[in-house]
């Protein structure tokens, strides 16, 4: 099911906003957050037009979580934090997402929840293409 109004759905400018997508995994999608004052955060959107986890199917939601552990992973061989956050909350999209996003000690927000979009780190467009591409070779 798609949702004609959804950025997830339709992608394009609606995604671009905020995000530039990465790649299509098994079962979902994965962007680049446009804001990097995390450097690697991304986003991991569900492939399918679900509003949260409860309306996944049992195979959905493993694939999902399947992928959001592969992701992990990546993050964590390219930028080597000491913890990586994960958060949904998507009170204003309808789209399930979660943001991996990744924190060092004693740097920016260590301690505290990430902010939604601190709007404080913004890359060229050569910066956005070497994370991706750090992010690509560690999947």
């Amino acid at each position: 099911m798609k949702d004609q109004n959804c950025a997830y759905c339709m992608e394009g400018e609606l995604v671009a906003k905020f995000g530039i997508k990465i790649c299509d995994l098994d079962s979902s999608k994965l962007y680049l957050f446009k804001e990097q004052s995390h450097k690697g955060r991304v986003i991991l959107a569900a492939k399918d037009h679900h509003a949260d986890i409860t309306k996944l199917s049992d195979e959905e939601r493993n694939g999902y979580f399947a992928d959001m552990n592969k992701v992990s992973n990546a993050l964590q061989k390219a930028f080597h934090p000491d913890k990586i956050n994960i958060g949904a909350y998507g009170d204003t999209a309808g789209h399930m997402h979660f943001h991996l996003v990744p924190k060092y000690k004693d740097e920016f927000e260590w301690g505290v929840t990430f902010a939604m979009n601190p709007d404080k780190v913004y890359l060229s467009d050569e910066e956005y293409t070497q994370v991706i591409q750090t992010i690509k070779e560690n999947i």
